[in-house]
């Protein structure tokens, strides 16, 4: 076999251990040799692979059978990660328990890197793009110049090379002139003048922008900048001169449409106007009744009254909806507004808000329409424009008269904290310190909520939760759960700005303040079902009353927890109303179609009117008001229909006049009234009324 080319450079490198040097070989040999040696290597390795290899096995590894070798092990590769969590618990607020996390987050993050690319397209790549642009001109530029003044020195260099030439040729005829030529020297080239720079021009120094363009380059942008302006303008200008021109062209048509809609509002109020007089002369022994009539039998019937029915106010749109709510506008004593939905929680669908008013009793003044059924409303007493209103699905929204959009001009979100259970109540308080408007909600969530229109947007506060005493659930590891109380009515304290009354669905009442978000000023066992109104008295600072679907109205002291007068009215109690001209008057509605109207100074004990209101078997009353002016009240019930009666005189007494005294009148008057009936029920001998 030859040798190696490994063995060669060993002899070489032992060769000056030997004692002898190898004497120096030729280049052409050296190469030779070196491609003797790779092939063969090349040789040598192919062998090596044709040989037949040995297995080498480590010591302990195991002896395997044929069919253990032939067994197959699957294996399945899945996209779990082993590491991840699988007993994740979440709080359900839909089924109010802790429930497990089916699905979990099974990707793993190996390796991450912030890359530092930029899109072409976005505003920093054009930027960039323009920077670049802009030193590359300037490059350029530059470069220009300097070929430039290179080429005008060549071209002097030619010119004074021809001229010598020429010399030199008219001279070689004479051997004198070639001696003289050659004493010569040969005229040194012209020198370019440069001119000197003044440092004191600054305009001639603005004008170098090319010898350093990066000085420059804000100057430059700005100027771009004028010009993109410019040219914008001029295209504006173009723009704005054809639309005249189309303005021209459509003149005639824009000014008869105007036209036509000035036309129209002008036919719609007197349209108006019209129909007002026409149904005033169809409902006209009806306006006599209401603005003349007094029952004279009332002077035979032993100081009972009598309920006698004006107008009936129905809209066609609104015939399967119920009326959830009522209110009448504190500045157009005429005008009164009326919410539309449903108290059937299976059979919700949308909603309507309709204002009518008794001098048109065929149709509504102002109609809105609304997705969800509306629950409950208020009118803001200085912007008798503004009603808040709120919703079955949990929002609350604002309408604005003024407006003829029949959307709401404001209206909560889920991300401005909606309610998430039907919205019971709503009521304008006085605007805060930054005189911005804001209204109260309550609802069955246990919230009660402060909305604030700050900005065009309605913003909300949490004022209280309501939390059931005694109500605690045993959650999963020993958690105590908290249920909330499901607020049904709240009124304010007419004088006390702070202090104010719920209702719950439990049948507690909560004295409340504003002051205090997690604390009752008093609970007042009221009710044994849900609490369905609750007002205070407009007279009297301490008394309010609530009425119930346990059958029940009471009148209660805030001050003493239990009840001074007690109603049973022998039917569900759906609303109930104090009068605006007496403190001891108030009116409620039943669910079996009547209305009771009280006078706590002329009887105790039972009601001065008990009157069906509704025939139909099928149908309910839901809501009354008292008219703050007139002596009527408006009644709702389920069918959509609103019913106006005027109530008799032995329901509205005042004082007799009697010879030679004037007769005292005013607030004093009707709080003296009140507290003689409450002197006579805190005697220990004296009885509440059954």
């Amino acid at each position: 076999m030859p040798a190696k080319a490994g063995d060669g450079q060993r002899q070489s490198q032992s060769g000056p251990s030997g004692g002898k040097a190898a004497p120096p070989r030729p280049a052409k040999a050296v190469s030779k040799k070196r491609d003797e040696d790779a092939s063969t290597d090349v040789g040598e390795g192919a062998d090596e692979w044709t040989a037949v290899k040995t297995l080498v096995k480590p010591p302990d590894q195991l002896e395997l059978t044929e069919a253990e070798l032939k067994e197959e092990f699957t294996r399945v590769l899945t996209a779990n990660n082993p590491h991840a969590p699988q007993n994740i618990v979440r709080y359900s607020f839909k089924e109010r328990a802790y429930k497990p996390i089916g699905y979990v987050d099974q990707t793993a993050i190996h390796f991450s890197l912030n890359g530092n690319l930029i899109l072409k397209d976005s505003d920093e790549g054009r930027r960039q793009s323009m920077r670049s642009a802009v030193s590359e001109k300037a490059s350029l530029e530059t470069s220009a110049v300097i070929s430039e003044e290179t080429e005008i020195k060549d071209e002097e260099g030619t010119e004074d090379t021809q001229a010598a030439g020429e010399e030199e040729a008219e001279e070689a005829g004479t051997a004198e002139e070639a001696e003289a030529a050659e004493a010569e020297e040969p005229p040194p080239p012209r020198v370019k003048e440069q001119k000197l720079a003044n440092q004191f021009n600054f305009i001639e120094r603005a004008s170098k922008t090319l010898n350093n363009p990066l000085r420059w380059e804000i100057y430059d942008a700005y100027v771009e900048e004028l010009q993109k302006m410019e040219k914008s303008k001029e295209k504006e200008k173009t723009k704005a001169q054809i639309a005249k021109k189309e303005e021209k062209k459509k003149g005639r048509k824009l000014t008869s449409l105007e036209s036509q809609s000035d036309d129209i509002t002008k036919i719609s109020k007197a349209a108006k106007i019209m129909e007002r007089m026409v149904n005033q002369n169809i409902f006209d022994d009806i306006a006599q009744d209401f603005k003349y009539f007094e029952d004279a039998s009332d002077e035979y019937r032993d100081q009972r009254g009598t309920l006698l029915p004006l107008w009936k106010f129905q809209y066609d749109k609104t015939k399967r909806l119920a009326v959830t709510a009522i209110s009448w506008n504190p500045k157009y004593k005429d005008l009164f507004a009326v919410g539309y939905g449903s108290y059937d929680f299976m059979k919700q669908s949308h909603g309507m808000l309709l204002l009518y008013t008794m001098k048109n009793p065929s149709f509504p003044e102002y109609v809105f329409s609304s997705e969800s059924g509306i629950m409950c409303l208020d009118i803001h007493n200085d912007h008798p424009y503004l009603v808040a209103v709120g919703f079955y699905d949990g929002n609350v929204a604002i309408y604005n008269l003024k407006k003829a959009t029949s959307q709401p001009s404001y209206k909560s979100s889920a991300k401005s904290g909606k309610h998430t259970d039907p919205v019971w109540q709503v009521k304008w308080q006085k605007d805060d310190m930054d005189n911005n408007l804001n209204f109260f909600s309550v609802s069955s969530d246990g919230r009660i909520v402060s909305w604030t229109l700050v900005k065009n947007e309605l913003v909300h506060t949490d004022v209280i939760k309501l939390s059931a005493e005694g109500t605690t659930m045993q959650g999963p590891e020993g958690l105590q759960l908290q249920t909330l109380g499901c607020g049904t009515s709240f009124d304010f304290h007419k004088k006390i700005d702070y202090l104010f009354l719920v209702g719950t669905e439990e049948g507690k009442i909560y004295k409340c303040s504003k002051c205090y978000s997690s604390q009752f000023l008093d609970v007042f066992e009221a009710h044994h079902m849900a609490v369905d109104s609750v007002s205070w008295n407009p007279y009297h600072l301490k008394v309010f009353i609530s009425c119930s679907s346990d059958w029940t109205v009471k009148i209660w002291d805030h001050t003493i927890k239990t009840p001074m007068f007690i109603y049973d009215l022998h039917s569900a109690v759906g609303d109930v109303a104090w009068s605006p001209y007496s403190s001891t008057v108030f009116a409620a509605v039943t669910t079996d179609g009547k209305a009771h109207v009280f006078d706590l100074s002329i009887n105790k004990y039972e009601a001065l009117c008990t009157q069906i209101v509704v025939a139909k078997k099928k149908n309910k009353i839901t809501h009354i008001q008292f008219n703050p002016v007139y002596p009527v009240v408006i009644i709702g019930d389920e069918r959509g229909h609103v019913t106006c009666l005027k109530l008799s005189p032995n329901l509205r007494k005042m004082p007799k006049e009697k010879k030679g005294q004037e007769v005292k009148k005013g607030p004093e008057v009707e709080i003296a009234k009140m507290d003689r009936l409450l002197n006579l029920v805190r005697e220990p001998d004296g009885t509440a009324g059954k």
